[in-house]
């Protein structure tokens, strides 16, 4: 499964008969799958499928769908009231050798109010149907269209957490490589300190110091904020051949990477590790930021 990122919009628009129609899907960052609909009166129905589709495509962020409807050429037909026309032509003939015994015209009907009324042509059920389905049709689309665009900024965003997954990497074996961290280093540190809290102290217990300092180096010690980094690093790696829906857990990730850069930084007994250790703060925000952005 490739990376999705939460951000993304589609456009999709089209006709059914009389019906102009368009879905707008906008997409943010989210922490779960928040809908907000808006769709026109007498479709309500349409929101089972949105729901239904965006929960089969999407797992988080939040999703603006909004539908526009409008009817262009109104149709107008004439309906006849045939009561109202039967009890006219009943007059008529009951009024036979009262009045003038000509045969109605049809624009004297037309004047007599109620005999035929214009109104817009109703649709069909054949045709509400047919102007569903497309409509219907269209969101999958726009759904569609959507997770491409997500999928492609996913992609993008793959690149951009490799290449500071790898900068994580490379400072990672820069304070592992610091002369600093060499068995002799750290014995020549410690000697010098021991030395100098000795001088002039005889009554300092010389065994229980010596204690003390090896106690102190141990702690000094950064193998394992080492060795945790490289964990971390290998398994952001494999998140992200993986795919899917993995924003959570990078996240885990990022603030694992932190606690570690956190430790060495607290720990270092060398300027160039302190550096290091910072730099490694900074991509590690950079690593988080991004991957807020991740479905």
């Amino acid at each position: 499964m490739t990376l999705q990122s939460m951000t993304g919009f589609a456009r999709v628009e089209g006709t059914s008969g009389r019906t102009r129609w368009a879905w707008e899907l906008r997409s943010v960052n989210g922490k779960g799958l928040d809908l907000r609909l808006r769709l026109p009166p007498g479709l309500e129905a349409l929101e089972a499928d949105v729901r239904r589709l965006a929960g089969e495509a999407f797992s988080r962020g939040n999703l603006q769908i909004g539908l526009a409807v409008s009817v262009s050429e109104a149709q107008v037909e004439a309906v006849v009231n045939e009561g109202a026309l039967a009890a006219v032509l009943a007059l008529r003939d009951r009024l036979t050798g009262i009045v003038d015994p000509a045969p109605v015209r049809l624009d004297t009907l037309l004047s007599v109010r109620g005999i035929v009324d214009f109104r817009e042509a109703e649709e069909s059920e054949a045709e509400r149907d047919a102007r569903d389905g497309d409509i219907r049709t269209g969101l999958a689309e726009a759904v569609r269209c959507l997770a491409d665009m997500r999928r492609k900024e996913g992609a993008a965003l793959a690149e951009v957490l490799l290449g500071q997954i790898a900068r994580i990497e490379a400072l990672t074996a820069t304070v592992e490589a610091d002369p600093s961290r060499s068995v002799t280093a750290i014995a020549e540190r410690l000697a010098g300190q021991v030395a100098a809290l000795l001088q002039g102290a005889s009554a300092l217990d010389r065994d229980r110091l010596h204690q003390e300092a090896a106690l102190l180096a141990t702690k000094a010690d950064l193998r394992e904020e080492i060795d945790r980094l490289k964990a971390h690093v290998a398994a952001a790696r494999e998140l992200i051949a993986g795919g899917g829906p993995i924003g959570r857990k990078l996240d885990f990730l990022a603030q694992e990477f932190n606690r570690e850069s956190n430790t060495i930084c607290s720990k270092s007994n060398a300027a160039a590790v302190t550096a290091a250790g910072i730099e490694l703060k900074v991509v590690i925000d950079q690593f988080r930021e991004q991957v807020q952005n991740l479905e």
